[in-house]
């Protein structure tokens, strides 16, 4: 039962600190964005296997898969590489 609450409010704080950043697209010019591979190192340094980044509207979405072999589709600020809580963020 311990294990569980601590679990649950491990979660909640990580998606909460997630949400609390608010980071967005770039709205800076193209030559203003970090290099892919630079994301493609930090993320494969996570563990993660990288399929495909894409530039959308200021961000770099990212298609990956984790550890535990689960897909993943997020969003990164393309000049900040900040994660963005919206993974759909550069579509819209």
């Amino acid at each position: 039962m311990y294990r569980a609450l601590t679990s649950i409010a491990f979660t909640a704080l990580m998606a909460s600190s997630a949400f609390a950043a608010g980071a967005t697209c770039s709205t800076a010019p193209s030559t203003q964005f970090k290099p892919q591979a630079t994301l493609k190192g930090q993320l494969m340094a996570e563990g993660l296997t990288v399929k495909k980044i894409k530039v959308e509207k200021g961000c770099y979405e990212v298609y990956a898969i984790n550890k535990a072999g689960k897909k993943l589709n997020v969003a990164y600020n393309a000049e900040t590489l900040e994660k963005v809580a919206n993974a759909e963020a550069g579509e819209n």
